[in-house]
């Protein structure tokens, strides 16, 4: 994690993108106190990213013999 002040950011704002895009966490403060975190953004999820992860059990559609709507 880098950490720069303000008005040294607005003079180096390409180089801290670019170090954000390589996976840097800068953060960006003013009068010593965090002011703005800047990341790259993770890529959205995509169908089937979660492809053998996820486990369900055989019998989830089974009725359930003993449920009741009625509210005890």
């Amino acid at each position: 994690m880098h950490q720069i002040d303000l008005d040294e950011a607005r003079q180096q704002l390409p180089a801290l993108l670019e170090a954000a895009i390589n996976g840097e966490e800068i953060i960006i403060t003013r009068d010593n106190q965090p002011l703005v975190k800047l990341t790259r953004l993770q890529p959205d999820r995509t169908e089937g990213s979660a492809a053998g992860r996820v486990w369900m059990s055989d019998d989830f559609n089974d009725s359930l013999e003993d449920y009741s709507d009625e509210i005890p």
